[in-house]
């Protein structure tokens, strides 16, 4: 076991033990050291938060920063305690506006693909879909080491979804992912972030990145609604808000319609990002 394993390992037995104030109050102090440090993570947030808010001065991107750090912390501080959270309490503890759409494709067998971005709580959201009985498969990166990666995949398995990794398995993840929304799965794949880099290009905050082709493609292929979503943290608990069906295009090659239905993405992103954006948890270049 490395020390990056070890740590998360630790985070997992020890977070849990520790009094919900406490640990608080811990994850906050970690976040605001880590924000005075510096250091390439929070370079990059920096960055990238400068990218989303051009008109702030240095004084106020320093506190959307901090503000940032906590939110991310915030992140893994739930993620640590999230398995041992009863059903109940998980169906308390996050908020969906637009659920109901989702419920009723589920209802009539319908699959329905959900791009989201690294916004909020990610993992709550879908241990919160488990939990309202709903059928869930998403996309894993498959994290090096391999233990830490299959540590990862036991706490997302342990709360209800299935998991499929992103390389290495033995099927592509659109074959397995399109085989399940036939049988009427909910399919949440976070999109803002283009892992391998040969992504749909697209304008973001005024500039040019690359974002995923996966949630587009398998719509447009599957014929299964396409939603976006919003992602943020409220005071009280992390919440969302389902936007769609998306409109599909119909017409011309299908790379070109990917791009097309990317590009309302990556608008929708921007919009709910913009709104929130202490908590974009976007630690990693977004653009190139």
């Amino acid at each position: 076991m490395n020390a990056a394993e070890a740590a998360y390992a630790a985070g997992w037995r020890v977070v849990r033990a520790l009094p919900g104030p406490v640990a608080r109050g811990l994850f906050t102090a970690g976040a605001d050291i880590a924000t005075r440090r510096g250091g390439r993570g929070v370079a990059r947030l920096r960055d990238n938060l400068r990218q989303v808010c051009p008109a702030l001065s240095e004084p106020e991107l320093d506190a959307l920063v901090r503000k940032g750090m906590r939110s991310y912390l915030r992140y893994y501080l739930e993620a640590f305690r999230l398995p041992s959270m009863s059903t109940d309490r998980i169906l308390r503890s996050f908020r969906l506006g637009g659920h109901e759409m989702l419920g009723e494709n589920v209802a009539v067998g319908q699959g329905s693909v959900v791009a989201l971005p690294h916004g909020g709580n990610w993992d709550l959201a879908g241990a919160w879909v488990a939990a309202m009985g709903w059928p869930i498969i998403t996309v894993a990166e498959r994290l090096r080491p391999e233990g830490l990666y299959q540590r990862f995949l036991d706490f997302r398995q342990g709360l209800g979804m299935e998991i499929i990794p992103l390389t290495g398995g033995e099927r592509s993840p659109q074959d397995v992912l399109l085989e399940k929304l036939g049988k009427g799965y909910v399919v949440p794949l976070l999109a803002d972030r283009d892992l391998p880099g040969r992504g749909v290009e697209v304008e973001f905050f005024g500039a040019r990145t690359t974002m995923p082709a996966g949630p587009a493609l398998l719509a447009l292929r599957s014929g299964a609604p396409l939603y976006a979503v919003d992602m943020w943290y409220e005071p009280d608990a992390p919440v969302g808000q389902l936007y769609g069906p998306l409109p599909v295009p119909t017409e011309g090659r299908l790379a070109d319609r990917v791009r097309v239905l990317t590009q309302t993405l990556a608008d929708h992103f921007a919009a709910g990002i913009a709104r929130h954006p202490e908590d974009w948890h976007m630690l990693q270049r977004m653009w190139r």
